[in-house]
């Protein structure tokens, strides 16, 4: 978990365990393609590349991953059989995902910011609210004095969904009436948490297309009314992604990132899908690091990313 030296709150075993479990649906498809082929050759290599594909790694990533195989066979680099090709595919995958990471979410201890702001962005339907209530119950049980910003004056359940996780964490929640604007409610709620000596705010925002372009200029807005206070924040700024979205979750990444300056990805929903792949494209295409990723509807199933954790759940049987 790259970046710092603080021990987050979950143990890597039990991130391995949650996460092997939701990555059933895409280990399954692929190690399948593996295991049928025990003697590796050029054919193989080719359907193990389509397995790849088909998990929604993207074609330069399996390209990338399927010449290592092929190099290192003609080498003779490499155990015989599937469990040689599975030891390669952890390695590379897990050197992916590491390769220039930024920090994880800082979840404990000392944080980068008093209060600590950090602004969670994305499409309708990712889980932003949902990410929101979590984070919010994990912070309050590190011993944090956590305020939520009830940003997403747009959709009608929005307010009373994250009021109920504001209960549920013991935390402030700063809201307006429907169709207010939400800039100004994340002004308000800066000066919050500012004057309630709080340790985090985080910031719900109205779930919007990434290809319009009025709805990210908003977002923009709801950026500078942060600055205003606190020249440094947001401190972090999280795209909320649906992991059943497939490829299209690289065209949201790339136009939330143009426009609200990303600092990680946080993966949603990856129970649900058997293309699990698509974290590893988003890695390697975005430049920008995984800080958390859902694996059911728990609080606890929102997990602070690994990578060599990841790699394992991804392959392991």
């Amino acid at each position: 978990m790259g970046g710092t030296t603080e021990r987050q709150p979950f143990m890597l075993g039990k991130f391995f365990d949650k996460v092997k479990q939701g990555l059933a649906q895409t280990r399954q498809a692929m190690t399948a393609v593996i295991a049928g082929n025990s003697r590796l050759d050029d054919d193989a290599i080719d359907d193990i590349e389509a397995a790849l594909i088909g998990a929604d790694m993207g074609l330069e990533t399996a390209t990338e991953l399927v010449d290592e195989l092929r190099e290192r066979l003609g080498r003779g680099q490499m155990a015989d059989g599937p469990s040689g090709v599975v030891q390669v595919l952890e390695e590379q995958v897990a050197a992916m995902m590491t390769l220039g990471n930024g920090a994880a979410l800082p979840l404990a201890g000392e944080l980068p910011g008093k209060p600590f702001v950090v602004l969670i962005v994305g499409v309708n339907g990712t889980g932003k609210t949902t990410t929101v209530g979590k984070l919010a119950k994990q912070y309050a049980d590190a011993g944090k004095k956590v305020v939520l910003a009830a940003g997403d004056t747009f959709r009608a359940a929005a307010i009373p969904q994250l009021a109920i996780w504001a209960e549920r964490a013991g935390a402030d929640l700063i809201r307006t009436q429907q169709g207010a604007d939400p800039a100004a409610v994340a002004f308000d709620a800066l000066a919050a948490a500012k004057s309630r000596e709080a340790d985090v705010l985080l910031v719900d925002t109205a779930g919007r297309l990434h290809n319009k372009v009025n709805l990210m200029e908003e977002l923009k807005k709801i950026r500078r009314s942060l600055a205003k206070q606190d020249p440094t924040a947001p401190h972090e700024t999280l795209l909320v992604l649906d992991g059943t979205s497939g490829q299209n979750a690289l065209s949201q990444a790339t136009a939330f990132n143009q426009a609200t300056e990303l600092t990680g990805l946080v993966l949603t929903k990856l129970d649900g899908t058997a293309k699990g792949g698509i974290v590893v494209a988003l890695r390697r295409q975005m430049d920008l690091p995984v800080k958390l990723i859902g694996v059911g509807e728990g609080v606890d199933d929102l997990q602070p990313f690994d990578a060599a954790a990841f790699a394992r759940a991804l392959f392991a049987e």
